[in-house]
């Protein structure tokens, strides 16, 4: 997997991108419904901890 360097001024809301991202990944899997669906949430939940930090 290469890796790319985003040049932002907010790190934090590259970093919810990544999260989304990866949730959406995790919903593709190759796993059972409920660990999708919990990879899913799990990402979800910091992209949107991510974002209200980045509001404040």
């Amino acid at each position: 997997m290469t890796q790319r360097h985003t040049l932002t001024l907010n790190p934090s809301k590259t970093r919810a991108a990544a999260h989304r991202a990866m949730a959406l990944a995790a919903l593709r899997a190759d796993s059972s419904l409920s660990v999708r669906l919990k990879r899913f949430d799990d990402h979800m939940a910091k992209a949107r901890a991510l974002e209200a930090q980045e509001a404040t």
